[in-house]
């Protein structure tokens, strides 16, 4: 027996409360499935092999096989409670009527005025089936909570211990765990539902085809997990076909990289191909295409070409005979130097609105060698050209692409019809964008020619390899790419989520570590410590997971503490010692001309209650044990970064050189414990209230003095994830060189470029963001110390106070006016404004009316249960509130510039319910 539960009802019946309880007393297995169109699906196997739908249906079905356990002990109550479960279908759908709905409760009142229960004297499937249906009723869950007149007394009695007993209570957790998921799945899972044309299963063949000109970055991986999951999906088979038709740019390096890379993010290709595999068969079809009159070769200059596609101009050779196309590509075959003049275009339509129809480049000469054939071709297709002729020589049914090529389509499907080949269904998905992130190839390659960066796999690039060397795991980093679905939506994403991700995946297993800085670090002295020499003590390296192992910890005498830390101790404080204990400190000496300390000196009380203490510090054991010299701290370098761009999104129009972050790497020299040395390049550590780390490289017994490199990994918050550099809206920076605009010469921009990148490479000679931020608010602004009824608004609902204010306005007297701080600084009194205003001065309102006033807000607390970027505005979140109605409220709030996604998702929070919108 199957059961599935909708976790939302539907608009013919109400949420399946009930069968979830009935299944709770049963202890029969069940399954929520959001997709169900029913709110319940019963399945029985062979040999009855039936189907029921349904909520009162699946409760028959259990009073038939479960009589004793359901009340239904004899033909009398079995009839009684067949009666009731007919009185909920008919008379408590949520659809019902408010006036049928109030008799539906006054008949259950009544019933229930000498009764406990609905059929005898203990709980049956009766009582558990009008549970649930009051359960789900929209109209019974907002007036019980009020006053019981509204729905009777005797009904709100039975209800409420209905609702107390344990098979309620785990009903409804139920419920609220399944519509949790639900709601957080509708915001990070994008859909997959995108209705694969004539998708069969175990026939769909999809394909990725990367050009081996680069390594993998973020947006190819989206492309190579939505083909592998369909092709999963349907139980069908993925290519992957490198598409090396461009001997220019492509080497075995970057085809072994992209092997490697898609091989670490889990994809294994049921065959792999190369277009070169197929360079005979696309030159067949290009002679055909010569043959039929549909393509000619062309020696026009490129310049030429692109002025004339751009005029809707017609080539001069376009009408050329098919001899003369014929013998003309013979040439461009050997490679002449007539023929490496030449292109062979499609004849498709060079006045067509769509640009990839006015006769594109279907073949060029290229003599550079290729890779894997060598110099037996001079001439190659184009990727638009031969990706069709491909697809279907290798059996695709379903091409998967980005959003790019949307306006290609129709040139894709007319190749196929030209060439007389059958259909291949094309789908197009949206490209992953991420704010302050460049996955143009040319523009990456940029940033690699001009030396701006380590390589394709430096830590600040979107590659596959940039990203996992950040810190990234491929866990997280292929779960949340098949969070966006395969939908054509365009979205600009913040890179909050994908890090949030991260940090689930790796908190539970990364081992905790401690590193301080080593500029102007405190040393310290523990002045009551003759009793005990160093020593090292085995600690787990994660208190929450022992799993993880152990680590050994030094304790001295004599410490380091962190100067940041040191510089904000008083003496006679108590802080705690991280994984020590308290400490109490006696002295503190400075330098003379006070710019570090050289000396604290401490008292250990390490019977002393941590919970009272309100610093809790990391430190390091300075001596270390005679016999343990390799305990002592061993040198780090820790390494964050910025992005290398200032500006969210580069448009066409946009240079590069103009957006290029001045300073984008910032290392931070620290003592890091010895447990650091057992740690291998690729390992993911925490630092103790520094944040997470990834090993780049670890400690070389070879070279003891030389620092471990440790990159910063984000987690998500805001903090970690924003530009440092990002500069405030500029028009000059980005705005579109007008009429009077000088045009920007090759030597000038030759210069800017020059100089931007002398910045970027003086990296190494700042040791910290040297940049200012102007204050969010004005700080000489002062408070005035005197604050009244600031300012008079007009009351929208009418005057709240206007009783009390009139039954106590003799009694109340002249009415004291508050000062308004103006513009210059100086003090107004409110009534000159009011004056102004032509408004009257209220009169004082009573405590009593204040008090009476508050008490009609309904103010109550919910939940945040989902919560989405708002689709039309950069500053808003949309969040489902849980307010323990019959349905959640949706709320529009301000709050996406101040908290993450992360953060806000189940949180607390007050909600107004009766707040009103302005007219």
């Amino acid at each position: 027996m199957k059961i599935a539960v909708s976790p939302k009802p539907t608009p013919a019946s109400p949420a399946a409360y009930a069968v979830v309880a009935v299944a709770s007393i049963l202890k029969l297995p069940f399954v929520f499935d959001p997709a169900l169109t029913a709110n319940v699906v019963l399945s029985v196997p062979k040999p009855s092999e039936f189907t029921l739908t349904g909520p009162y249906a699946v409760l028959r079905h259990f009073v038939r096989h479960a009589p004793t356990e359901l009340g239904a002990t004899d033909a009398v109550r079995a009839s009684l409670i067949d009666y009731w479960i007919d009185f909920c279908k008919d008379n408590l759908a949520p659809e019902t009527p408010f006036k049928p709905l109030a008799s539906a409760f006054s008949s259950l009142n009544a019933h229930l005025k000498m009764r406990s229960f609905l059929v005898g004297y203990d709980v049956t499937v009766a009582d558990i089936a009008c549970w649930g249906a009051l359960k789900a009723n929209p109209v019974f869950a907002k007036t019980v909570k009020g006053s019981e007149a509204d729905l009777g007394t005797y009904l709100v009695r039975w209800y409420n211990h209905i609702d107390s007993l344990e098979f309620a209570v785990a009903a409804t957790n139920e419920f609220q765990k399944g519509q949790t998921a639900v709601n957080k799945a509708k915001v990070d899972q994008g859909s997959f539902e995108i209705g694969l044309v004539d998708a069969q299963p175990g026939k769909v063949v999809t394909r990725f085809p990367p050009e081996p000109s680069g390594y993998l970055h973020i947006g190819h991986a989206k492309a190579a997990l939505l083909n592998d999951y369909f092709a999963r999906r349907y139980d069908g088979t993925l290519i992957v076909r490198f598409d090396d038709t461009n001997p220019s740019k492509e080497k075995a390096e970057f085809e072994d990289s992209i092997t490697e890379d898609l091989a670490l993010i889990g994809i294994k290709a049921d065959r792999v191909s190369h277009t070169s595999d197929f360079f005979d068969v696309i030159y067949k079809y290009a002679l055909k295409m010569i043959e039929k009159g549909l393509a000619y070769v062309d020696d026009s200059t490129q310049e030429t070409m692109k002025d004339e596609r751009a005029k809707l101009l017609p080539s001069k050779c376009r009408d050329l005979s098919v001899e003369e196309n014929l013998r003309r590509f013979s040439e461009m075959t050997k490679g002449s130097s007539e023929g490496v003049t030449m292109a062979l275009r499609a004849k498709i339509d060079y006045k067509n609105p769509n640009g990839t129809l006015r006769d594109p480049v279907i073949y060029r000469c290229n003599l550079t060698p290729h890779h894997r054939t060598g110099s037996k071709w001079k001439l190659y297709p184009t990727y638009d050209f031969a990706c069709p002729v491909v697809d279907v020589v290798e059996g695709v049914t379903h091409a998967l692409r980005s959003m790019e090529y949307r306006d290609r389509n129709v040139q894709y499907d007319w190749f196929l019809n030209a060439l007389e080949l059958r259909k291949v269904h094309v789908w197009d998905f949206s490209r992953i964008n991420f704010v302050y992130t460049l996955l143009s190839k040319r523009k990456l390659a940029w940033f690699v020619e001009k030396e701006l960066v380590t390589g394709w796999d430096d830590a600040r690039f979107p590659t596959v390899r940039g990203i996992r060397r950040r810190g990234m795991t491929v866990q997280a980093l292929r779960e949340y790419i098949l969070m966006q679905g395969a939908s054509q939506k365009s979205l600009e994403l913040e890179w909050d989520k994908i890090w949030a991700l991260n940090k689930k995946i790796i908190d539970p297993v990364a081992p905790r570590h401690t590193a301080l800085e080593r500029e102007k670090i405190a040393k310290v002295k523990v002045v009551n410590s003759d009793s005990f020499a160093a020593y090292t003590k085995e600690m787990p390296k994660h208190k929450k997971n022992p799993d993880v192992g152990l680590k050994k910890t030094t304790f001295s005498p004599e410490l380091y503490l962190e100067f940041n830390d040191a510089k904000d101790l008083s003496v006679g404080e108590e802080v705690t010692l991280m994984d020590w204990g308290n400490v109490i400190i006696d002295k503190i000496e400075w330098s003379e001309d006070a710019s570090f300390i050289s000396m604290i000196a401490i008292r250990l009380n390490l019977d002393g209650d941590f919970k009272k203490t309100k610093k809790k510090l990391t430190w390091l054991a300075r001596g270390i044990p005679k016999a343990e010299p390799e305990q002592a701290p061993v040198r780090c370098m820790l390494h964050d970064f910025d992005y290398l761009i200032t500006k969210k999104r580069l448009e066409e129009e946009d240079d590069v050189a103009d957006f290029v972050t001045p300073v984008t790497e910032f290392k931070t020299e620290c003592w890091g414990d010895a447990n650091l040395r057992a740690c291998s390049k690729g390992d993911i550590i925490q630092f103790e209230r520094k944040g997470y780390y990834i090993v780049d490289k670890p400690f070389d017994p070879l070279l003891p003095n030389a620092p471990i490199d440790l990159f910063f990994i984000p987690d998500g918050r805001v903090e970690s994830i924003k530009s440092k550099a990002a500069p405030e809206e500029a028009a000059s920076a980005s705005a579109v060189p007008g009429k009077d605009a000088v045009p920007v010469t090759k030597k000038a921009k030759k210069e800017k470029e020059s100089g931007v990148i002398a910045a970027a490479k003086g990296n190494e000679l700042l040791k910290s963001p040297m940049y200012e931020s102007k204050p969010v608010y004005t700080e000489s602004f002062e408070f005035p110390k005197k604050v009244g009824q600031m300012y008079v608004v007009e009351p929208y609902y009418g005057n709240a106070f206007a009783k009390s204010a009139a039954a106590n306005s003799v009694a109340a007297g002249p009415v004291p006016v508050a000062s308004v701080p103006s513009a210059t600084g100086e003090s107004k009194p409110a009534a000159e404004k009011v004056k102004k205003s032509g408004a009257k001065v209220p009169a004082a309102a009573p405590a009593e009316a204040e008090a009476s006033i508050i008490s009609k807000l309904d103010i109550v607390v919910g939940k945040i249960i989902s919560v989405e970027n708002h689709p039309d505005a950069d500053s808003l979140y949309v969040e489902q509130i849980d307010c323990g109605e019959a349905q959640p409220r949706t709320v529009v709030s301000g709050l996406r510039k101040f908290m993450t996604l992360e953060q806000m998702q189940g949180a607390d929070v007050l909600i107004l319910k009766n707040l009103k919108p302005a007219a």
